[in-house]
């Protein structure tokens, strides 16, 4: 009996073992793992950021829910060690993307165009926002969005300000993945006007509200970022959400901006990482959200779909050079258009009059030999432009000879 009984034991603790994070990869592990052992609310850790600035590493719980968060602050700002007070600094609230490596990295840490950064942690085990669905394979079911949204609104307003002074009219948000389905899909349209959240980024994830919109987010500013390549369920969901907050957000045609010119996978808005191209958004946060950034585009009655090129146009090859890819544009629109036009009119008089007099028949094998000229010329004219806007983009040309950027990788 006592055998049997140790087996039960050692089969119950592998099980555990093996389901504890089983979506995450090999390095994300010991992190959630770390995270589900730090259990109730304790002392805040302490370190310093890459500005100097201190770095506040607490958990808190709330509604049952362990929050961890992490806030990088002048040590002047701090409750610890001053009274309580109506700061001037902002917030730049960061939700990570599943797996929690943003909240690790912390990229926003650090005082920022005068936003203090902040990061949190979902209180989900698997380290997803709004939790998972069995039954979903898209990944974009959140379940417990309402849950998370509802504890990071007290943490926000109840919590935080007995950690650090800040000024709770200038609470930005940014969203990175599974973090930007939370904020699109529950955050937001809950809690986005009673915080009178100025501003939010929503990278590479987007969801149509999923709750009701409490009050008026008429004057939101809010950008969408994604990547030519993004997953298939997000270049599916984001433009669905990008039409949703163009009902809503109605006091300024630039007040809702998109973008998918980055080419490149799931955030990688460098080209090149997850991490950097996060770390290269989170830089660029400011300059974006205030329309400095060529990023900042518009998003305009019927073109929602940021991954579709607007009037058929070929879409932006190179980020960083938009001046470039402007160019190849518009060099496209030149040889692209006119020679396939062109070739299919014919090129003489005489042709013009054998057209006239030709039996149905000729006529219908001249215009097919016509109408493969044509697209032959076009596929022709369209490699040309291509091959053009790449040259343009190498040598950082456009007509007053400055490069265009849309990340700025200085910042």
């Amino acid at each position: 009996m006592p055998s049997a009984t140790k087996s039960i034991l050692l089969l119950f603790l592998g099980l555990q073992a093996l389901n504890l994070v089983p979506a995450l990869p090999t390095t994300e592990r010991t992190a959630a793992r770390k995270t589900t052992q730090s259990g109730a609310s304790g002392a805040a850790k302490v370190s310093t950021a890459k500005d100097g600035s201190t770095i506040l590493d607490q958990t808190v719980v709330i509604n049952g829910l362990n929050m961890r968060f992490k806030v990088s602050a002048p040590a002047t700002e701090l409750v610890s060690k001053n009274a309580t007070a109506k700061g001037t600094l902002g917030l730049n609230v960061l939700f990570h993307g599943d797996g929690g490596q943003s909240f690790f990295d912390f990229p926003n840490q650090g005082v920022n165009a005068n936003l203090m950064g902040v990061a949190l942690l979902t209180p989900d085990p698997d380290l997803r926002w709004g939790g998972s669905d069995p039954k979903d394979n898209t990944g974009l079911v959140r379940p417990e969005g309402p849950a998370h949204s509802a504890a990071v609104n007290e943490l926000l307003t109840k919590v935080l300000p007995t950690v650090v002074n800040f000024d709770s009219s200038k609470i930005f948000l940014e969203g990175v993945s599974g973090g930007s389905l939370l904020l699109s899909g529950f955050m937001i349209p809950t809690f986005g006007a009673s915080l009178a959240v100025p501003g939010a980024i929503m990278g590479c994830g987007g969801l149509v509200p999923q709750v009701p919109v409490q009050g008026d987010i008429s004057n939101l500013r809010l950008h969408f970022q994604s990547t030519t390549d993004d997953l298939a369920p997000l270049k599916t969901s984001i433009p669905q959400a990008i039409k949703a907050y163009e009902k809503l957000i109605t006091g300024s045609a630039s007040l809702l901006t998109a973008d998918a010119t980055p080419v490149g996978g799931h955030c990688e808005f460098d080209e090149k990482d997850f991490v950097s191209g996060v770390q290269l958004l989170t830089n660029n946060y400011n300059s974006v959200l205030t329309g400095a950034s060529p990023a900042a585009r518009p998003v305009v009655a019927g073109q929602e779909d940021i991954y579709k090129p607007a009037g058929g146009a070929p879409a932006d090859t190179d980020i960083f050079n938009a001046a470039g890819a402007k160019a190849g544009t518009a060099a496209g629109a030149k040889t692209g258009a006119a020679a396939p036009a062109v070739a299919a009119q014919g090129s003489g008089s005489a042709q013009g009059a054998a057209a006239n007099t030709a039996t149905p028949a000729q006529k219908a094998k001249a215009a097919k030999k016509a109408a493969k000229k044509a697209a032959k010329a076009k596929a022709k004219a369209a490699k040309a432009a291509k091959k053009t806007a790449k040259a343009a983009m190498m040598k950082g040309a456009n007509a007053g000879n400055k490069k265009i950027i849309l990340f700025n990788r200085e910042v």
